[in-house]
């Protein structure tokens, strides 16, 4: 059998924003702002090998330390928008179109915006399974025989996404070809370079080609990041030595040095207006670019040297820091989406923890939890390393309150089913007693059947509905062929019946002008009223109806006379309960007390007693009639007690 349709949550492994991989910029050898830490995405179907990150290593040649910076290569993909900002799918179908985009247009997936993706459809697709399962119980379906159809819409996001995870399975291969390819041509500069450095008197000659060599690997971007370090220590190297070749031409190594520094404070004035960017990761991803241009350029004069490596490590610190702080941000909410998380997960633990007495309870308590999953829904990522944990706890919770449900709803199930089975086994011998000719008998035998039948427990409504009326029906049938054969007796019946409607005429007048002995009255015409016979079946109730609302009226003006007297006997005593002496009003309340509370307690019995009951037939239940007075006469002598502790509280008052 499968859960109710409320037990379908979506699955929370996805990883959490803070939990992207970012690669912090050292702006020393010694100072190196602390950078988010790392965390590993939980696996999914299509994942992807990670790209590598370069061992960043200072270099120590002739450049001051300060402007050594290590290789910023193929930061690993990360969010470029915060998770809150990505666009809200309303259908499936806008997931789809979306989906199918990437998958056969010209732009290169990215993995958070994949991962997005996945989650948005299956949320819309469980959602919808969910709706799906509740119109079908609704609609009285048997949850055990309900069967999930296919969904085309999932088989297409399928293979879309198949086709994603090859385009960039492709694109990684095709990047990491093109890394060993620039790793070949940077080589080849450095050969070029070592050449020239072995033969001074060319030095001069050789600039301009030096000077192309160095814009030549300015163009090669990324190659692999196990070899970064080692080939910049190589260039780096061969640079500085033919530099140090070309002392003896000054003026075109200060034309170099000049052009260099230019360069570099370009490149201060962009990292310095980049504190204005409202887009923290994205400032940060400039920012590295901008390492980068600024490695590749050669050096400045060497008194220059320092102050301009400060101004650009001091405008990359701010940005750092912003870096910083955006994700400390993070990791504060989804440290508050925890504590909300848990909350929920111990209101789920208390509902289930809570017995249910009736399937209204169920039923409450269903919706109670609902109304938490859709919750839940609303909060985002919490830590990474709790994000999963918490996420069972709550789904446990929750499939151990539906699976207690779908347990009870199994036993009343079977329950109703050895009920109904009573019931027909009671309507096949009605059925087998409704056209016998001995009346006496018969009637006892089936007056013990429907006295069978009470004792029997409930159906569902619309069976137990259909039941009766096939019972009625076979009782019915017998009781009116009986009265038939007993038409000789409607004339007898005729005048009872003209009898208690007297009787009933008698007691409207006794309730118009009641005097002084009016309880006698009543009785007497009670017991008159009793020990008349049979009346005409089909009269039977209406004047069962008529007598019991002159009786009940009588019965209430009785009581309310007898109540006022009690308690204008009860205020002229007073007086001598307080003569007996101090404390004695006090006793006497307390006595009044306990005796309103057993009163409260025997109407609340009778009370929780009638909504157990039920109608025997649409014409009313006589028990339930009986009930309900001995409720209203329970009432009636709570609120003489009620007077009675006024009028003490009253006496004790008078004597302060």
């Amino acid at each position: 059998m499968m859960d109710s349709q409320e037990n379908i949550l979506v699955s929370e492994n996805a990883a959490s924003p803070v939990e992207e991989k970012e690669t912090q910029v050292e702006v020393t050898a010694e100072e190196t702002v602390p950078a988010a830490p790392e965390a590993s995405e939980v696996e999914t179907a299509d994942k992807e090998p990670e790209v590598p990150t370069a061992e960043e290593t200072p270099i120590a040649e002739e450049e001051p330390a300060a402007e050594e910076m290590p290789v910023v290569e193929d930061t690993p993909e990360e969010p470029t928008a915060a998770a809150e900002e990505r666009k809200a799918y309303a259908t499936k179908a806008e997931v789809l179109e979306r989906v199918k985009e990437i998958a056969h247009g010209e732009e290169n997936p990215q993995k958070d915006e994949v991962d997005y993706l996945k989650t948005a459809f299956y949320k819309l697709h469980i959602a919808e399974r969910e709706a799906k399962l509740k119109d079908y119980i609704d609609g009285g379906g048997d949850p055990e025989a309900y069967q999930i159809t296919p969904d085309e819409d999932e088989e297409v996001f399928k293979a879309e996404m198949g086709i994603i995870k090859e385009r960039r399975q492709q694109l990684f291969r095709e990047q990491e070809a093109e890394k060993e390819e620039n790793l070949k041509k940077k080589l080849a500069i450095i050969e070029k370079i070592k050449a020239m450095v072995t033969s001074p008197e060319e030095a001069s000659k050789t600039y301009q080609e030096f000077k192309a060599l160095q814009q030549e690997w300015r163009e090669i971007k990324s190659v692999p990041a196990e070899r970064a370090n080692e080939l910049w220590r190589n260039y780096q190297l061969y640079v500085e030595q033919f530099y140090d070749l070309l002392k003896l031409n000054s003026e075109a190594r200060e034309l170099d040095f000049k052009k260099n520094l230019e360069a570099k404070t370009r490149l201060c004035e962009t990292a310095e207006k980049l504190a204005e960017e409202p887009d923290v990761i994205s400032a940060f991803h400039q920012l590295q670019k901008l390492h980068q241009e600024y490695r590749e350029i050669g050096p400045v004069s060497k008194e220059l040297r320092e102050e301009i490596w400060q101004r650009f490590k001091a405008a990359s610190t701010v940005i750092n820091k912003r870096h910083q702080q955006h994700f400390e941000g993070l990791r504060a909410r989804e440290e508050e989406n925890l504590e909300k998380k848990t909350a929920l997960c111990e209101k789920v633990e208390a509902i289930a923890a809570e017995e249910n007495k009736s399937s209204a309870d169920w039923e409450r308590h269903t919706q109670e939890i609902i109304g938490i999953q859709s919750e839940w829904k609303t909060i985002g990522f919490a830590p990474q390393k709790m994000n999963v944990k918490i996420f069972e706890r709550f789904r446990a919770a929750c499939d151990g309150f539906f699976a207690s449900k779908a347990e009870h709803f199994r036993s009343l199930k079977d329950s109703y089913k050895e009920n109904a089975e009573k019931k027909r086994a009671l309507i096949e011998k009605a059925k087998a007693l409704q056209d016998s000719t001995e009346w006496r008998s018969t009637s006892d035998k089936l007056i013990a059947l429907q006295k069978e039948w009470k004792t029997i427990g409930v159906v569902p409504k619309k069976l137990g509905d259909q039941l009766w009326e096939e019972f009625l029906g076979a009782c019915n049938k017998f009781f009116e062929a009986r009265n038939a054969a007993g038409a000789g007796q409607r004339g007898e019946e005729r005048q009872n019946l003209e009898k208690k409607r007297d009787v009933i005429s008698r007691m409207k007048a006794v309730a118009e002008d009641a005097g002084d002995d009016v309880q006698a009255k009543i009785q007497s015409l009670v017991e008159e009223y009793n020990a008349i016979g049979h009346v005409p079946f089909k009269e039977k109730d209406k004047l069962y109806e008529e007598y019991h609302q002159v009786l009940d009226k009588l019965y209430k003006d009785l009581n309310i006379s007898v109540a006022r007297r009690r308690l204008n006997k009860f205020k002229d005593n007073l007086r001598q309960v307080a003569e007996r002496g101090e404390g004695a009003l006090d006793n006497e309340r307390q006595r009044l007390m306990r005796q309103y509370e057993q009163l409260k307690q025997e109407a609340q019995t009778y009370e929780n007693n009638l909504g157990f009951l039920s109608a025997s037939s649409k014409k009313g239940n006589s028990l339930i009639d009986e009930m309900n007075r001995k409720v209203q006469k329970l009432k009636d002598d709570m609120q003489l007690v009620k007077e009675k502790i006024k009028a003490i509280d009253a006496e004790n008052a008078e004597k302060e």
